[in-house]
């Protein structure tokens, strides 16, 4: 593909980021009289649920300060993270600081501190915001935040766990992956040295426990010990979150110059997404089981916005960071699927889910998992990528 084609695509990318996403959130979403965002959005970005998920306030204060510190120091941008940032300070946790899942439109709590994903966006959000316009307050709640997780990563749920304990422990793969990038965003408060200790331990989680030779690809759940569980979760595939993991893999391998890492996680990448394509109606599917059964999600063979999004991020940091011309191939394919099938060009933003055929399933904008953030994020990070190939 000729450098002026790639420079098209990240005009094209940077374009939509700029001109229909960010000002889709920033017109509809914002909570004047509560504080705090709406996510909740219908088709033309009518608020149409008022509850508001702790991860994806995290993610919204997270995307808007991280552009302003990135892509251009627009005050609105900063005025939105900010925003966001005092609604959560003021009623986002519990006494012994855990992030609660969701509050009402007032900031009362609605549903208990299970998730720890809560706390990997707060920090995500708090860290950003802090780089933006440093406070001793936001790195405190980041790092206070992180230390938490690392404390509760072991027993994610803690006294919310509904599973019975030693019969069938598993560990899930969501948790190292998030952590992959949460260093990374943590390094201006963590330090670089402590970022570095802990490089190595989240590279072999993902990539030696995880992922299992025999079948070549990340499982979402294995035995505590990293053997495979023949169950409905131990064969579960998840081919967004192996794909999503794999450009985070490849960002930690181009910063520890580990070209070795870098190829591996380009290839796994790849395998995934020819594992996950469905080939009668194209399209990345939601679940699979590793053995070919029939998968326990009732939602597998739905196409979700942020497993294409992730993947065209993974295929433009392959190609960048190896040159293999068959992430190009893929890109295109992904490119074309994705932006026929998920782009609203009537009422602007993306649709979210379509059905197995690509018909859109849910017209909403955004929802108690949607949010304002992997397409935003994928954007930026696909225009900055292909800007400098």
């Amino acid at each position: 593909m000729s450098k002026e084609k790639l420079k098209a695509y990240s005009s094209l990318y940077k374009n939509e980021l700029v001109n229909n996403i960010l000002p889709f959130w920033l017109e509809n979403s914002k909570d004047e009289l509560n504080g705090g965002y709406f996510t909740c959005l219908d088709q033309k970005g009518n608020v149409y649920d008022t509850d508001k998920f702790i991860w994806l306030q995290g993610r919204e204060v997270w995307c808007f300060s991280f552009m302003y510190n990135h892509l251009e120091q627009n005050p609105a941008w900063l005025d939105m993270a900010l925003h966001g940032a005092n609604f959560l300070k003021k009623y986002g946790r519990d006494a012994s600081g855990d992030w609660y899942f969701s509050l009402t439109a007032e900031g009362k709590p609605l549903i208990q501190p299970y998730n720890i994903f809560s706390d990997c966006f707060a920090t995500m959000a708090f860290a950003s915001l802090d780089k933006a316009t440093p406070s001793d307050e936001f790195k405190k709640i980041a790092l206070d935040t992180f230390n938490n997780i690392i404390k509760r990563k072991n027993n994610t749920k803690g006294k919310y766990t509904k599973s019975f304990p030693g019969t069938r422990s598993l560990k899930n793969f969501s948790l190292p992956m998030i952590l992959c990038n949460l260093s990374l965003e943590l390094e201006h408060i963590l330090g670089k040295e402590k970022v570095e200790e802990f490089i190595p331990t989240i590279i072999h989680e993902v990539m030696d426990v995880f992922y299992h030779s025999e079948f070549g690809l990340i499982l979402e759940n294995v035995h505590e010990d990293g053997s495979f569980s023949d169950s409905f979760e131990g064969r579960l595939l998840n081919p967004g979150h192996a794909i999503e993991a794999m450009w985070f893999i490849m960002d930690l391998g181009k910063r520890t110059n580990d070209e070795k890492l870098i190829h591996r996680a380009k290839d796994i990448m790849l395998r995934t997404l020819e594992h996950g394509w469905d080939k009668e109606y194209d399209g990345i599917l939601y679940f699979l089981d590793v053995k070919g059964y029939p998968p326990q999600q009732l939602e597998w063979d739905q196409k979700l916005w942020w497993v294409h999004v992730e993947a065209l991020v993974a295929l433009a940091k392959g190609y960048a960071l190896t040159g293999d011309e068959k992430c190009l191939e893929w890109f295109e394919k992904v490119h074309a699927y994705t932006w026929s099938k998920f782009k609203d060009k009537e009422y602007g933003e993306w649709f979210g889910y379509l059905n197995r055929r690509g018909e859109v399933l849910l017209p909403l904008k955004g929802g108690k998992w949607k949010g304002c953030f992997h397409i935003p994020r994928a954007l930026y990070q696909i225009s900055k990528t292909f800007e400098t190939v």
